[in-house]
Parts: structure tokens; C-alpha cells; sequence
């Protein structure tokens, strides 16, 4: 399958001079297209306040319509009416906001974090999930990744075989309460993509200084904090393995987006 690496949304927080985006993947399978997230979509620069919430004012995003999945599926030539299907890292805005402009698309995601966006338990789950953001009726497709089904050491997964074979959800939660990440083959090598199981490169493999107040933001936001610290761990042990058939990316450091960019250009 051919992977697009895409920003779908600058954002620029406070006390992060390097800024934030929101990297997406475009997969063309044999039968359409399929997104991993969708970023920030056409309806977010109209209501902010609804869409996005408060966090807007920190993360301070920067809602470019040319910066929208629909809009950069149209630049490459392809049909947006053939992204039929949408997988989910979680339901956050700044993942999500991109879903209606894919009004067919089935979205699928894990189990507990539709049940989450759904039926919000805590003060964090009450804030963090927008309604507006479903406000459309997408068709949730829930899975429950499956114990005993590791992938790359990973406890539970599920491979999606409804969109195509080798596209996997793989469940990581933690920072919400039903996050995944998804990997994707890409031919020559699997991406993973951990969405916000961890914001900076510098948390998984040690090198540059992670700015604090993206740390501060991952702690406030935290469903589980100590299955986070874990999914650092493991993400850790991951890149220092160095597995050259292995690409892993996150949903919101540049630079890692910049290196996949490099690397699909490349093969």
C-alpha cells in the first residue's frame, strides 16, 4: 500500500517554539483510500469554541482550509469520495475534526474509546470529546484489539482486514482511555503510528529537550498516567531497536513528520 505522510494542522503552543502538527496518513489500499486520523477539518475555523474547546488557546491552532485532509486528498489528484474508511488513534478534536468532510466514511476505532467519546465518565473525558465533532452520525465500526494477537510485543491487536490486510489497530491506552496506535504496510516497511502515546521524539529516544509545557499537557490530559509512562517504555524500546523495516511516528512532532516525508520520498 502507498502511505501519504500529511499535515492536517499547524498548531504553535505556548512554550513550544518548534510547534505542533497533525500528522495523518493517506493509505491508498486496492479497493479506495483510508485515513489514520484526520486532523483539523473544514468546520473547525467556523466554530472554534464548539469544535475545538478551550485547548485552543494553548495549542493555538492555525485552522488553514489548504491544511484539511479533503482538501490535500483533492491536490494529490485522488477522490475524496474514496476515503471509505477512517481509522482512529482516539476521538480528541485536533484527531477528529476532519471526520465530516468524510460524511460516508466509516470510522473505526477502538471499542472503549468510542464508548468513552460517547458516554464521558471524567472531567477530562467531559472536556476533551466535542460533541459538534459527531455531530454528523458517523458510522462507528468498534473493535476490541485481542489479547494473545501481539504485534511487535505489543499485548493486544487486531488487524483490520474489513479496510484491507495490513493495516493494524493496536490497542495503547493511556492517554486516553481507549487509544491505540495503528500500523500500516507500507511495502518495503511498516509505519507506526502512535498518535499521542507519546508528543516529542525526545521521549522515546533521548535526544533534544522536551519542551515543559507539552509535558505538563500530557500529564493534565492523561486517562492513565502510569500506563503512559509504560507506552514510553516500550516506544523507547522500540526506536532503539532500530528495526530498519520499522518507520514510527507520532501525531505531532514536526520532525518526525519531516523524516517520513523523507523517507516515502525515497522508496
Amino acid at each position: 500500500m502507498k502511505v501519504h505522510h500529511l499535515n492536517c494542522g499547524t498548531m504553535r503552543p505556548w512554550g513550544a517554539p518548534e510547534g505542533l502538527v497533525c500528522h495523518v496518513l493517506l493509505v491508498e489500499t486496492g479497493t479506495g483510500l483510508a485515513l489514520v486520523d484526520t486532523g483539523l477539518g473544514l468546520l473547525d475555523r467556523a466554530a472554534p469554541g464548539r469544535r475545538f474547546g478551550p485547548a485552543r488557546h494553548f495549542v493555538r491552532p492555525a485552522f488553514e482550509e489548504s491544511e484539511t485532509a479533503v482538501r490535500q486528498v483533492e491536490r494529490l489528484g485522488l477522490d475524496p469520495k474514496d476515503v471509505r474508511d477512517i481509522v482512529l488513534t482516539h476521538f480528541d478534536a485536533d484527531h477528529v475534526g476532519g471526520l465530516a468532510d468524510f460524511p460516508w466514511a466509516r470510522v473505526h476505532l477502538t471499542d472503549a474509546e468510542a464508548s468513552a467519546a460517547l458516554h464521558p465518565a471524567t472531567r477530562v473525558e467531559k472536556g476533551r470529546y466535542r460533541p459538534a465533532q459527531r455531530a454528523h452520525a458517523p458510522t462507528l465500526v468498534r473493535h476490541t484489539p485481542r489479547a494473545g494477537e501481539a504485534w511487535r510485543g505489543f499485548a493486544a491487536a487486531t488487524e483490520l482486514t474489513g479496510i484491507s490486510s495490513g493495516i493494524v489497530l493496536v490497542g495503547l491506552p493511556g492517554h486516553t482511555r481507549g487509544h491505540a496506535a495503528i500500523a500500516v504496510d507500507a511495502g518495503d516497511h511498516w509505519v507506526l503510528h502512535a498518535g499521542d502515546a507519546f508528543y516529542h521524539h525526545g521521549q522515546v529516544d533521548g535526544a533534544g529537550k522536551v519542551p515543559k509545557s507539552l509535558l505538563a499537557m500530557e500529564r493534565a490530559v492523561a486517562h492513565d498516567w502510569r500506563r503512559v509512562r509504560a507506552n514510553h517504555e516500550r516506544l523507547a524500546e522500540l526506536r532503539q531497536a532500530a528495526e530498519h523495516d520499522l518507520l514510527l511516528v507520532n501525531a505531532h512532532d514536526p520532525g518526525l513528520l519531516a523524516s517520513a516525508r523523507a523517507r516515502a520520498g525515497s522508496s
